[in-house]
């Protein structure tokens, strides 16, 4: 990802591999039972392998699953990059941000990984989420983190263009005592 002047990266990672762990249970039953199969069918070696390699095609698969999808947090705005041959780039400023929502089931909560939703204004696109991340409390503190600095930085812009006020000096300090 490539920072625009004055952005800085506040978060950047991928799903999590605890999020991944139900697609290779699904891939090692599917595994173990094409591998029965092959065993009642052929021999006990035929079944061990096809085991072996059905298990290890999805092992593979999720691995590549999970490295080709990046979610990148900076103080200006929010990506979410899919895919190795084909790419698929979904992109929004931090201001547009109107609501950030975390979500766990039960057995999310004890892998410790979930989903962060990303409300933003004036968009269709209902799908703007970082699934699979580990700890998403921390990952909807650092859009808080990336929220305040943007409106910062923006209130400090539009001090300089004279567009806002400045705001107003602190009182002075009462006399000290002696």
């Amino acid at each position: 990802m490539e920072l625009r002047q004055g952005e800085h990266l506040v978060f950047h990672g991928h799903p999590s591999w605890r999020a991944i762990l139900s697609f290779y249970l699904k891939g090692l039953a599917i595994a173990v039972v094409l591998g029965a199969i092959g065993w009642l069918a052929g021999s006990a070696g035929l079944g061990i392998a096809i085991a072996a390699v059905l298990f290890a095609i999805a092992v593979i698969v999720g691995f590549i699953k999970r490295i080709a999808t990046t979610y990148s947090i900076t103080n200006q705005r929010l990506r979410i990059r899919r895919g190795i041959i084909s790419r698929s780039v979904q992109e929004t400023r931090v201001d547009r941000i109107q609501n950030v929502n975390t979500e766990q089931g039960v057995l999310d909560r004890v892998l410790q990984v979930g989903t962060v939703d990303f409300d933003t204004a004036g968009t269709d696109d209902s799908d703007f989420a970082f699934r699979g991340v580990a700890q998403p409390e921390k990952v909807s503190r650092r859009v808080e983190q990336a929220l305040h600095e943007a409106s910062q930085a923006q209130m400090q812009s539009q001090q300089q263009q004279g567009l806002v006020a400045a705001p107003p000096p602190p009182p002075p300090a009462p006399p000290a005592s002696a």
